[in-house]
């Protein structure tokens, strides 16, 4: 039998024992992207691992809440709006979008709940009120502030000296602080700028405030589960927790805080400021998503992982053969079965690279059998075994294919077929015009003891 679900809390820097709340409703809630550009590929690296981690959750507990929110209010959406000429929400509708199209892409199902910044202005503001009511916000100059001052638990998640943590990020510096590290929950708005009406005028929140209050309008006060990448530790997750705990009267904020590695290129961390990036939407394009899914999940989630052609090119090679063997095993009916050896691997902290190793073994083990019950107890699993990570779900022909459309499909079967014969009938002119053909057309062949197989390039 598998062990139980074991994640490792930042909050506590420990591996744990993950029990729910609600035994049947776990919460989970990820930060998701802020929508004035295409994401990058080092930005879909929490989605993927924790989209396992949802899965897992819903095949353990019998459901799920789990939120990923889309922040739509940002000072560089206004930027890019201004530069354009054109309403906020045309820039953040487009590249919302254009995020949900590229996930969908690389095998990433859509969560529960979907919460936009723009639909909690209310939420946000009447957080903002309980905090200065409570003695942890102050209003200077049109903003609202939150005293840093005024939260002893404050520097728990980073666990570092405040100065130190404010030493190491970017902080706005402004007179009507009272403490450098206090920060902003709502700030006036120029008539150029959206804004929202408030007590304190007409303006915008800060970013920070948006995530606690779309967690607590939607997963209630104390969440099981808060994800996100590792650099958004300090100052946005230590911030949410100072603020949700102080407005809700100091009740535990997220019980659990996942961080996923970054991803680096080249050995430098990949940044849209560095201009080091790659990014999603041009990736599926050029290279087969599920190898990318693949190469995401390759590294156990809490490490960096530097990104390459390389990787995803030995990722793509690998599904090759997973693909090959599921080709060979076509004429057995199977039902896929998740094998207890995934399952443990996935309890012990989302321990990917331990499960795709399960995987190869799994479809090693599929290609040595000759028995016809336990090649379809090994199709199942591998089929079951890809399932709990995303991967394995197409028709092999499909993967080989590299997404031509079905005629081109048979066109290309077509020559195929007629090199074959050319061959046999020791045509060796015409096989090899066929084969530098599709050759051209990046169209691979390879001879194997079952015939010819195929792929595109």
């Amino acid at each position: 039998m598998p062990m139980s679900l074991h994640l490792y809390n930042s909050l506590t820097r420990r591996v744990e024992a993950f029990q729910p709340l609600d035994p049947a409703r776990p919460t989970m809630y990820v930060c998701g992207p802020t929508v004035y550009n295409y994401v990058h590929i080092g930005n879909a690296r929490g989605p993927v691992v924790f989209g396992v981690l949802a899965d897992l959750l819903r095949r353990r507990h019998g459901g799920l809440a789990y939120a990923r929110n889309i922040t739509d209010i940002d000072d560089k959406i206004n930027a890019a709006a201004r530069e354009q000429g054109v309403p906020i929400s045309a820039i953040t509708d487009r590249f919302a979008a254009a995020y949900r199209e590229d996930m969908a892409a690389l095998g990433v199902a859509p969560p529960d709940i979907e919460p936009e910044a723009t639909a909690h202005v209310a939420e946000i503001i009447a957080m903002v009120e309980r905090l200065i009511e409570r003695g942890h916000a102050y209003e200077a100059e049109g903003h609202v502030l939150f005293a840093v001052g005024s939260f002893d638990g404050y520097g728990k998640l980073a666990r570092r000296d405040l100065r130190e943590m404010l030493a190491g990020a970017r902080v706005e510096v402004a007179p009507y602080k009272r403490d450098p590290g206090d920060f902003v929950l709502w700030k006036p708005s120029t008539p150029d700028l959206p804004g929202w009406e408030s007590p304190w005028g007409v303006g915008r929140p800060g970013w920070h405030i948006e995530c606690s209050a779309m967690a607590a309008a939607h997963l209630g006060e104390t969440i099981d589960i808060h994800a996100g990448g590792v650099d958004l530790q300090f100052p946005h997750h230590e911030n949410e927790i100072a603020q949700s705990e102080c407005a809700h009267g100091g009740r535990t904020f997220a019980r659990f805080w996942l961080h996923n590695g970054m991803l680096t290129f080249g050995g430098a961390k990949m940044s849209k400021s560095v201009g080091n990036i790659e990014k999603v939407h041009d990736l599926v394009r050029e290279h087969p998503p599920e190898a990318l899914r693949y190469a995401l999940l390759s590294a156990h989630y809490r490490q960096p992982l530097d990104w390459s052609d390389a990787l995803i090119e030995q990722s793509r090679r690998t599904l090759d053969r997973l693909y090959g063997t599921l080709r060979d095993l076509s004429g057995v009916d199977a039902t896929p079965v998740i094998p207890a050896s995934i399952e443990t691997a996935l309890d012990d902290d989302l321990n990917t690279p331990q499960a795709l190793a399960e995987l190869a073994r799994i479809a090693g083990e599929a290609r040595r059998t000759g028995d016809d019950e336990a090649r379809a107890r090994a199709k199942g699993e591998l089929l079951g075994a890809g399932l709990a990570l995303g991967l394995l779900q197409q028709d092999p022909a499909q993967w080989f294919g590299g997404g031509g459309d079905d005629g081109d499909d048979a066109r290309v079967q077509a020559l195929v077929d007629e090199r074959a014969a050319a061959k046999k009938a020791r045509d060796f002119a015409r096989a090899d015009a066929i084969r530098d053909q599709l050759a051209a057309e990046g169209v691979l062949l390879e001879d194997t003891p079952a015939g010819v197989r195929w792929r595109r390039g």
